[in-house]
């Protein structure tokens, strides 16, 4: 097969220093290195491997979830996530699957890209 893995997800946005802010703010990412592409952006790391590409400055389509459904990250420290969440103003669905017990969260970053989160099952339960 010649897939041999994941590389990045790209997301657009018309403000780059808010979406920038809820990747490594509240979700834990960081920004990284990034060529000269031309046009503004950033690059988003997971450790050392540039995850999510954010890119400024062209036109966002009219639905901002355009066809990608959502981007999934496997995430640590439920409680402490939802906590940043709600600290930001940012709204959340929490859900857990019934025969696995993973936690699955979604919310939308600031220019509405839909992210899911999964937390292993026996991550504790985040406070009310």
């Amino acid at each position: 097969m010649a897939i041999e893995g994941m590389n990045h997800f790209t997301v657009l946005t018309d403000d780059l220093e808010a979406t920038q802010r809820f990747y490594t703010g509240v979700l834990g990412l960081a920004p990284g290195p990034r060529p000269d592409l031309g046009f503004p952006g950033v690059w988003l790391y997971c450790g050392d491997q540039p995850v999510l590409h954010v890119i400024a400055g062209r036109a966002l389509p009219e639905d901002p979830r355009g066809v990608l459904d959502h981007m999934a990250f496997t995430a640590t420290d439920l409680p402490g996530v939802t906590a940043a969440l709600r600290a930001n103003g940012i709204a959340y669905d929490l859900r857990r699957q019934a025969e696995s017990g993973t936690w699955q969260l979604f919310c939308f970053d600031p220019s509405g890209a839909r992210v899911e989160l999964d937390f292993a099952a026996s991550e504790p339960a985040p406070t009310p």
